[in-house]
């Protein structure tokens, strides 16, 4: 059966450049970018290009896990295994030699580790804002980068949970952290900010794993019943996944994807009992934006020690935490989409600019904390106080401070330009830099504060050794190992989502009785039953 577009659709697509309603149409607008840069008013962008079909939809989200592994795959996926392998290595030498190989001393006592730690844990902060608060605003944009934000999430707590446990100095003590009985009758102290800590990371991470999984599960069922199709369709043919395994491909996907998504039919009653508990799930997410970070910068703002001992710091740690989250996200999505086809179409050049926004506004926020940090100091009348903050910006750690205020403050206000943040590549450069500034962010709070102590006699350096560096960089090759893995054998979009924010999903769109497009497969149809 043939579709027309809606009069709303055609009027859309014609303001954004992308095509004329009548044949032999103009071509695309420079100045609306992949047509998706609509400043007009009243006239909304499109969030998928190139009048996709659901079917084609499937197709393309589908075959990132079906189709055969890019080139470029495995190098990377080498490379980054190497790398975490190098931190399981050199954790390995730091159990069996102790503490003392990395460069702490009596006066630094907290530096890399707690550092990487907070890093990894603001690195976090922007799947949670992305899933749950974006969905409670009835965001559609976020639709096309929801699922990767999460997965994010995930695979930096994970790298983030590794320091705690490691720095204690005795690891094979680390099961004292978690509040459990003991036959020693020793409890942890409840009135430690660092078991706040443990409470806090354990919830978020919890919680945003049931999310990212809930999620998931209609994609994963779709996955499987394409790959019990091919099956029925196919059965003498397909090779095997390995020689010395009696099972083919498509055998193993269905019943892991069979296992992965809990007998989901997509029926009604299903997308019903969907819906509302990834609403709760949501709901009970959004808190967590403000308390995990806001209890890990208790961590330093509880103490006496001048600059940490300061009432910006949880606000500041929680605007510095989606700052540096959204960077990540644009430093994984922006090499995805040139390297995998047809992802331009998916995510847009609007999406990256909403992006670049929220790097702006938060960067700005960030920017005015740090202000507020010096005229705090000076106005408060505390002279040690007054003398720490100086210290940062004019001692010893002078380069790591301007280093931070550089990336951190400077770099994102190149996205006042439109330009500059609607270009992909200006977007990765100010990204990059995002992140450095805000490790050393973390670096400069913590050395800079305790380098100094009270006494002369106490003041010290603190040197990076090799195992310090190593396992950082180790961190590195973990998280964006397991990120090169969700992207290859995970669906990087929520299919029924992404659907819902196209104009077929609309139910004055003309076509079939679900408004699906006419070329819609069965998979298409199927994995969007309910869904809108």
């Amino acid at each position: 059966m043939t579709t027309y577009p809606q009069p709303d659709e055609v009027t859309s697509r014609r303001l954004a450049g992308l095509a004329q309603a009548a044949p032999g149409g103009t071509e695309p607008d420079p100045k609306t970018g992949d047509g998706t840069l609509i400043d007009t008013p009243g006239v909304r962008a499109p969030l998928v290009l190139n009048n996709r079909s659901f079917g084609e939809i499937t197709n393309i989200i589908c075959g990132y896990t079906e189709n055969k592994v890019p080139r470029w795959w495995y190098p990377m996926a080498g490379l980054t295994a190497v790398l975490a392998s190098m931190m399981g290595a050199f954790i390995l030498y730091l159990v069996i030699t102790g503490i003392g190989t990395w460069g702490l001393n009596n006066q630094v006592d907290w530096a890399w580790d707690i550092t990487n730690f907070v890093f990894w844990i603001g690195i976090g902060h922007a799947g949670t804002l992305i899933s749950a608060i974006l969905c409670l605003l009835k965001q559609k944009w976020r639709t096309a980068v929801n699922r990767s934000a999460e997965a994010m999430t995930i695979f930096a707590v994970i790298c983030a949970a590794t320091f705690p446990g490691i720095h204690i100095g005795r690891q094979w003590m680390a099961w004292f952290l978690p509040p459990i009985p003991n036959s020693n009758g020793i409890w942890p102290n409840f009135r430690s900010p660092l078991l706040w800590d443990v409470f806090a990371v354990s919830t978020y991470g919890t919680v945003s794993l049931l999310f990212w999984f809930m999620g998931m599960v209609p994609d994963l069922a779709t996955l499987r019943d394409r790959a019990d199709r091919r099956l029925r369709l196919n059965p003498e043919g397909s090779p095997l996944v390995l020689p010395f395994l009696p099972f083919r491909v498509d055998q193993l996907r269905a019943y892991i994807y069979g296992f992965l998504s809990l007998g989901w039919r997509f029926s009604s009653r299903h997308w019903h009992r969907y819906e509302a508990a990834y609403l709760i799930l949501a709901g009970v997410s959004t808190p967590l934006v403000l308390s995990v970070h806001s209890i890990v910068s208790f961590d330093f703002a509880t103490a006496v020690l001048p600059g940490w001992h300061t009432t910006i710091f949880p606000p500041y740690f929680v605007a510095g935490a989606i700052f540096g989250g959204f960077a990540m996200v644009l430093l994984l999505l922006i090499p995805a989409r040139e390297l995998y086809p047809n992802m331009k179409d998916l995510v847009t050049l609007r999406h990256l600019e909403n992006m670049a926004k929220i790097l702006l506004l938060t960067g700005s926020m960030v920017g005015f904390a740090y202000s507020m940090e010096f005229f705090i100091a000076w106005y408060g009348g505390n002279k040690y106080e007054l003398y720490a903050f100086q210290n940062r910006a004019f001692g010893p750690y002078w380069w790591a401070y301007w280093t931070m205020i550089t990336c951190n403050v400077v770099s994102p206000q190149l996205f006042w330009s439109r330009k500059l943040r609607t270009t992909p590549a200006s977007i990765f450069f100010v990204a990059t830099l995002v992140t450095i500034g805000m490790w050393f962010e973390r670096f400069v709070i913590i050395v800079t504060s305790l380098h100094r102590a009270f006494l002369p006699g106490e003041w010290g350096m603190f040197h990076p050794t090799p195992v310090d560096i190593c396992i950082f960089v180790g961190s590195l090759g973990l998280f964006l190992h397991l990120f090169l893995l969700f992207m290859r054998f995970i669906p990087m979009f929520a299919m029924a989502e992404l659907k819902a924010v196209m104009p077929q999903a609309s139910p004055h769109a003309h076509g079939d009785s679900h408004g699906h497009d006419s070329h819609a497969d069965h998979d298409a149809g199927h994995a969007h039953q309910g869904g809108h």
